[in-house]
């Protein structure tokens, strides 16, 4: 099966450990996933990690996506050097594709509005007050939530991101993906087997 591409944005001080439980299982159920730059060239992650996104920003389509994927960075909480992700963020979802946005991305989308009208989480519900938005009412305390095509997380809370966005996608559901999370959340060995048997089917 064909599958569109899942686009994980990548710009200088993104927090590399929030989005790898996605990427890595999106990858294996054969979701191609890509990388997207302000522009083409290399950024440092806060790991220290070079990448070389595979496409700049400016030519993103929504249409040839899965998925945008905006992980967290300190440049988030430096100014506004990654509103032009935000705003991408509002594209693809005004075309009706997904966005998954975790720790400091979760602070772009509530400047951008795009938590104003949606149920979300975060960090804490101080952190997007900061910002000045009008969605405060619909904060929620969980660990993820996804409303209408959005996924939010905290930046503790990778895999609970991996397993809304696992769900959004069509990767696991019910069962499965329940013993999925209990398996890496949890270190629960008995899901293992719940994993290893719906493999086999």
């Amino acid at each position: 099966m064909n599958r569109k591409p899942v686009y994980l944005a990548v710009y200088d001080t993104l927090a590399d450990w929030e989005t790898g439980h996605a990427t890595a299982h999106l990858a294996r159920a054969g979701f191609p996933v890509r990388t997207v730059g302000p522009t083409t060239d290399e950024v440092r992650s806060l790991g220290g990690l070079r990448v070389r996104p595979d496409l700049a920003l400016a030519d993103l389509r929504p249409e040839d996506a899965a998925l945008l994927i905006l992980p967290g960075a300190d440049l988030w909480d430096a100014g506004d050097d990654l509103a032009p992700f935000a705003r991408a963020a509002r594209a693809f979802l005004d075309a009706g594709v997904p966005v998954a946005a975790i720790c400091g991305a979760t602070l772009g989308l509530a400047r951008e509005g795009l938590l104003d009208d949606r149920d979300h989480t975060s960090a804490v519900s101080f952190y997007l007050a900061a910002s000045g938005y009008a969605g405060g009412g619909r904060y929620v305390e969980a660990d993820a939530v996804t409303d209408r095509g959005l996924v939010t997380a905290g930046p503790t809370e990778p895999v609970a991101f991996a397993r809304e966005v696992l769900a959004l996608l069509g990767v696991y559901e019910g069962e499965v993906l329940d013993a999925w999370y209990r398996l890496f959340h949890d270190s629960d060995a008995g899901a293992y087997a719940v994993l290893q048997q719906a493999a086999a089917e």
